[in-house]
This record gives structure tokens, sequence and C-alpha cells, in this order.
């Protein structure tokens, strides 16, 4: 039996949850170290890797992500509530069940999706 589109959001909001947790810690812990110079004082020269500046930016990047999903679930969740679920914000059409398999937060079809200006980074 298929799960209902308000089971799949369910899981896919406490994904979204667990993943912001990880990567607050993570992000805390990166700030700590740097704050206590456990981290080393030299972070942005650092012949052995990356840097401690990286690495804190790279987990605010995934965590503005995982803030966006958590987003996208919940307005996919009031789709759900309003008999809406399934159909695209920008066109109105369907959204292929494809799609809201592999991403049931999904609010746009593929078509739209794919004109959605990407950001820049």
């Amino acid at each position: 039996m298929a799960e209902s589109p308000r089971t799949r959001l369910q899981v896919e909001r406490v994904r979204a949850l667990a993943q912001l947790e990880n990567l607050t810690r993570e992000l805390a812990g990166i700030m700590t170290s740097r704050a206590d110079g456990s981290s080393g004082s030299d972070d942005e020269h650092d012949p052995e890797g990356a840097t401690v500046a990286y690495e804190r930016q790279h987990v605010a990047a995934l965590l503005r992500r995982a803030h966006e999903q958590l987003d996208e679930v919940s307005a996919a969740q009031r789709k759900v509530d309003e008999g809406r679920y399934g159909s695209c914000d920008r066109c109105g059409l369907p959204i292929g069940a494809e799609r809201l398999a592999a991403r049931p937060a999904a609010l746009t079809c593929v078509r739209c999706a794919a004109r959605r200006p990407r950001p820049r980074g």
C-alpha cells in the first residue's frame, strides 16, 4: 500500500528537522573550536587542507538549504490541507507522480522547476 502524501511529508519533516539539528550542532562545534583556538590560530593558511572558514561557510550553506527544505515541506503540507497537493504553484498543472515520489515536498512541476533561475554562488 502506498503512503499518503501526508505521511510522506511527515517523514520529510522529521528528516529535515534531524538535519537541522545535526548541522546546527556541527556549526556550533566549528564556532566553538575557532573561538577557543583549538582549530589553530592560522586557519586561513592551513597547509593541511580546508580552512575553518570554508567549513563554517559550507555548513552554514547546508543549514540554509535545510531551512528551505523545511519551509517547502510546510508549504506542501498546507497544500494537502487545502486540497491542492500535486498541482504546480507556477503553472497550475499536475506535478508528475514520479516527481512527487522522489520529492514529496515539490511545489512545482519539472518543467517549471527547470525554468527557475538558479542562485549564483
